[in-house]
């Protein structure tokens, strides 16, 4: 088969376009994104053309622009121009000029493709003379991606570190941007540009060492196939592999995740001991980074399941933490008053939850007469972090007075509680400790005595 031939068996098994689909293709004005135009063309597909002018090569940008326009013409279609001034937007995000211009280009191009009343397929002049044929449905955007890009991009994942995903290589669709010539080698495109007598300008920054892919593209795959001759077909065709090994392990870990995590309201509870048994790095990274852990803090997880019961980590640029309590760990928002289990540290003085407030401060004396609402206990006897969280069954505690322990399901007939009541009750503790049953009595370990030098006073303040 031709190439043409290919490139439509290839959209037809991949399910990427429709005969009457609408098309926006990026084009440059190289040798790729020309082939494409004419692939479309050939193919009786409706295109316009989107082109990004980011002012980096003086004239050159511009003769690029002007190559595009004529090429519009050329097929009788709109060719859409947008110029940026790239290095002061890199300046003025702190970004590299090729992130900058990736940046520019994809949110251009996001733009096109939202705006639905774009008329694809028709020049300026046929869209005067017809309205009713006008195409008003969102467009696919097509990028002229190859084979080529898609190993320099594995490799370069590769060397950066990002896992199996950066595996994977660049996905034939993504939302609605498509790349139809994944599958096709530069060479191949060559070919098809001299077979059809197709005219395309020269990016001179191609050859520049400057950027990390022209390094890739130009040395060290030629490298490689010195040594391989076989190396670009083989890395294409691992690339394949990758993705299946990836779909297969992205549905273990879904699975995995729905046996260990349990949602409780707004907090998500994992079994420790049962999440350790798998030895497995990765399938801790898959259930924390979603909540905006890194990969780095895996280790401090698995540190954490030693710790005592009240520690936490925080993710880095997230308001997630994962906190140790007893035999689970909890991932929840660090400030989520709908949380049902809440870190206090030492030096807190305010704290919400579902059902109240707790004011905390450090006073000489409590000359207070004992009150329900106020807890006074030994600071002294206090070590942080606690732990604010709903009382649950086996729970038990040292009530004021009694030098037994009594389960806390106990106290509550005793004190002749309401189911709902017990509902909204809650607990302090301290390294699996309940030091307060808010709202009705403190822990005997925990009282005031004629050694007390430091109290801590506890307010609870209902709404």
């Amino acid at each position: 088969m031709n190439l043409l031939q290919r490139f439509r068996e290839y959209i037809k098994q991949n399910n990427l376009i429709q005969q009457n689909d609408t098309l926006l293709v990026a084009v440059s004005g190289g040798v790729d994104s020309v082939v494409l135009c004419e692939l479309c063309n050939q193919a009786d597909f409706h295109f316009s053309l989107a082109h990004c002018n980011f002012q980096l090569r003086g004239n050159e940008s511009d003769r690029d622009e002007q190559f595009v326009k004529d090429l519009g013409k050329k097929y009788s279609v709109e060719a859409l121009v947008k110029k940026f001034d790239t290095e002061k937007y890199a300046d003025e995000n702190k970004k590299g000029i090729q992130e900058a211009a990736r940046d520019l280009r994809y949110d251009w191009f996001a733009e096109l493709i939202g705006n639905k009343q774009l008329a694809i397929g028709k020049s300026n002049e046929e869209q005067a003379l017809s309205t009713h044929d006008t195409r008003r449905v969102t467009p696919y955007l097509l990028t002229a991606h190859h084979a080529d890009d898609n190993i320099e991009t594995v490799l370069m994942n590769f060397c950066r570190g990002t896992g199996l995903k950066g595996l994977n290589g660049i996905p034939n669709k993504s939302g609605h941007i498509l790349r139809p010539l994944l599958p096709f080698w530069k060479h191949e495109l060559l070919e098809f540009a001299k077979e059809n007598k197709l005219e395309f300008v020269e990016d001179s920054s191609n050859q520049s060492s400057k950027y990390s892919r022209n390094v890739f593209r130009n040395e060290i795959i030629p490298l490689l196939i010195k040594v391989y001759p076989e190396a670009k077909s083989n890395l294409r065709d691992n690339i394949d592999r990758f993705r299946a090994v990836s779909s297969l392990y992205a549905t273990l870990v879904v699975d995995l995740k729905k046996k260990l995590c349990k949602r409780k309201n707004n907090e998500i509870h994992i079994p420790i001991k049962q999440l350790m048994t798998y030895q497995n790095t990765a399938l801790i990274f898959e259930i924390i980074s979603e909540y905006g852990f890194t990969e780095k803090q895996v280790t401090e997880v698995i540190k954490l399941a030693e710790s005592e019961s009240g520690k936490f980590i925080q993710a880095p640029n997230a308001n997630y933490r994962i906190i140790k309590f007893r035999n689970w760990f909890i991932i929840s928002s660090a400030q989520d008053t709908a949380a049902e289990t809440v870190v206090i540290e030492e030096g807190v003085r305010n704290v919400q939850c579902p059902m109240c407030n707790l004011q905390f401060s450090i006073v000489a004396s409590c000359s207070l007469p004992p009150r329900d609402n106020i807890a006074c206990l030994d600071a002294n006897g206090i070590r942080y972090p606690l732990i604010l969280r709903k009382w649950k069954e086996g729970d038990y505690f040292y009530p004021l007075g009694m030098r037994k322990k009594k389960k806390v399901s106990r106290f509550f007939i005793d004190q002749k509680l309401s189911k709902t009541q017990r509902e909204k009750t809650w607990v302090l503790e301290m390294n699996k400790k309940i030091i307060w049953v808010v709202g009705l009595r403190i822990d005997e370990r925990f009282k005031i005595t004629d050694k007390t030098k430091r109290i801590l006073r506890i307010t609870l303040e209902t709404g």
